[in-house]
């Protein structure tokens, strides 16, 4: 015997939906997404007793490309990857290499002296290594027994 199942028109409009949310949810919340699919930089940080580390992934950036701030606990890191002079007298079969400026801030989880700040690139990764003020590294209170 089969079974008849009643349409509801309203659960296929109910569900379209969720997926419309979905999907811009995830184009607005996707740091640094151009249309291009192009993501950069993408960024790990982490803190030690003593440090805040930035590493950021920046592929073919001179370091005078770079600019860098950091104003209260916010850090932003810009750069601009600029076009290579292109061939005259050539005919380009692939040119999908991007060349653009970019931008990305992020909220430091630890107030750094930022006049002592290290910044490194090798193999096109950026380190960042901010010491943290004195007032936020962790304190040792030693106990006297009587």
């Amino acid at each position: 015997m089969s079974k008849i199942t009643r349409w509801e028109p309203i659960n296929e409009l109910v569900s379209m939906r969720r997926d419309m949310d979905r999907m811009f949810d995830d184009f607005f919340t996707r740091p640094m997404a151009s249309q291009s699919g192009w993501n950069l930089p993408t960024m790990d940080m982490y803190q030690t007793d003593d440090d805040v580390v930035v590493k950021a992934t920046i592929p073919g950036i001179s370091p005078d490309d770079l600019d860098i701030q950091i104003t209260g606990d916010t850090l932003t890191i810009r750069g601009e990857i600029n076009q290579e002079e292109t061939e005259e007298n050539a005919k380009y079969h692939i040119r999908e290499r991007h060349y653009q400026s970019f931008s990305r801030s992020l909220t430091l989880p630890a107030l750094v002296v930022s006049d002592k700040a290290d910044a490194q690139i090798n193999n096109g990764v950026l380190t960042l290594t901010l010491p943290k003020a004195e007032e936020v590294k962790p304190k040792v209170i030693c106990v006297k027994a009587k």
